[in-house]
């Protein structure tokens, strides 16, 4: 059987993740490749009812503490009943956003990097992804396809102040950078299909 591989898409808000997530999917299918297309927080009955509490309500309404460990809940739930089932059929797993995001977002200030990877190793007993892919673009152009998306409604961490995003990107740069054999770094500028033409191209050498 062939083996499945479990791949990621990281990014700031407005990098086009779900968007390239379905494309990227369906491209996968057209090569025969069976694909399971997910999401954090949530993917899983559990982290969905996780995902309602973090992504709701006022900016105070948890504790940076309590919410890295919902994070962290959440995750152990989606890879225990979503990603590792399907990996063990020999399906691929793609998932908008996954540790490296909480890596990001929660490891700001009062949790350090070590904190986050500490909860995933207990949560998730340090699973991690076949390939990351990061999908880059400058921050104007973020902001401006985030508005798009949200108006006025954003969630309540995709709300948070230009300078918290700032530190997110300047995270996921680093993290590349300490990981070159696991993360392929993507221009997600110009059109949708060129995008999906180079995350394809990130992954050549793991398609059969």
């Amino acid at each position: 059987m062939t083996p499945g591989r479990f791949i990621t898409l990281e990014g700031g808000e407005g990098a086009g993740k779900s968007t390239q997530l379905r494309a990227l999917a369906a491209a996968l299918r057209g090569r025969g490749i069976d694909v399971v297309e997910t999401r954090e927080p949530g993917g899983s009955e559990g982290a969905e009812a996780i995902r309602a509490l973090l992504l709701t309500g006022g900016a105070d309404r948890w504790s940076a503490r309590a919410e890295a460990l919902l994070f962290a809940a959440a995750r152990a739930d989606h890879v225990e009943r979503t990603i590792r089932p399907a990996l063990a059929r020999g399906a691929w797993v793609i998932s908008d956003r996954f540790l490296d995001s909480s890596r990001a977002y929660q490891g700001q200030g009062e949790l350090t990097d070590a904190d986050i990877v500490a909860l995933h190793r207990i949560g998730s007993e340090g699973f991690l992804p076949d390939r990351t892919l990061l999908l880059a673009l400058p921050e104007a152009e973020a902001a401006e396809r985030a508005t798009a998306r949200d108006g006025d409604a954003p969630d309540r961490i995709g709300g948070r102040a230009s300078d918290f995003h700032r530190a997110v990107a300047a995270a996921f740069d680093r993290f590349a950078g300490d990981e070159p054999a696991r993360f392929r770094k993507v221009d997600a500028s110009g059109g949708a299909e060129a995008v999906t033409a180079r995350l394809l191209a990130a992954l050549d050498d793991l398609v059969p």
